[in-house]
């Protein structure tokens, strides 16, 4: 009875080890990328359009799987294809812009710990450029859907609590004794 009670008092300190490392743990798994800033800054007033918009993130960012665009009063596109990841700095090249007016800087990136990040920031060109504009912009611009699309939290869990149990089952069988005959 003595062994049995053993490890129990085993399988229940196992258990609350892991629930205090998964509780220590969530903190920092929920803590995702965000915006910190970036150039030309939200709702800027600028007499010239920028060469390059430039993003800049809490963390740092996977290449690969980013896309920033920058669309114009016009609805045409003004930013050039690829962008450049450094880090926590995604940027991508503008042509010289046209018309005057509000322009969506929008994007979507994939933070280190793989959380997407979307949104938009906006500036206003207030002098009209001479820049030919490129393709009409997608209707379904980056940052302009659902930020979701992590890994969801209650599958960890989950399977957290499907290990505990495992393990207390395998614990609990390991204790007894083989049948004698």
């Amino acid at each position: 009875m003595s062994a049995a009670r053993t490890r129990l008092q085993q399988l229940v300190g196992l258990v609350t080890g892991l629930l205090l490392v998964g509780l220590l743990a969530a903190p920092a798994a929920s803590a995702h990328a965000f915006l910190a800033g970036s150039d030309p800054a939200d709702g800027a007033q600028l007499a010239t359009g920028p060469t390059s918009v430039t993003l800049t993130f809490s963390e740092a960012i996977q290449e690969g799987f980013d896309t920033v665009t920058v669309v114009g009063p016009d609805g045409n596109l003004w930013s050039h294809d690829d962008t450049s990841v450094d880090g926590a700095t995604v940027s991508v090249g503008v042509t010289p812009l046209g018309p005057a007016g509000s322009y969506t800087i929008a994007y979507r990136v994939v933070s280190a710990d793989s959380h997407p990040v979307s949104g938009t920031r906006t500036f206003t060109l207030t002098e009209a450029g001479t820049g030919t504009p490129g393709r009409a912009a997608d209707t379904a611009a980056p940052g302009t859907g659902s930020t979701g699309g992590g890994f969801p939290v209650w599958v960890v869990v989950v399977g957290a609590v499907a290990l505990v149990g495992a393990g207390a089952a395998l614990a609990l069988r390991g204790g007894r004794s083989a049948p004698t005959g």
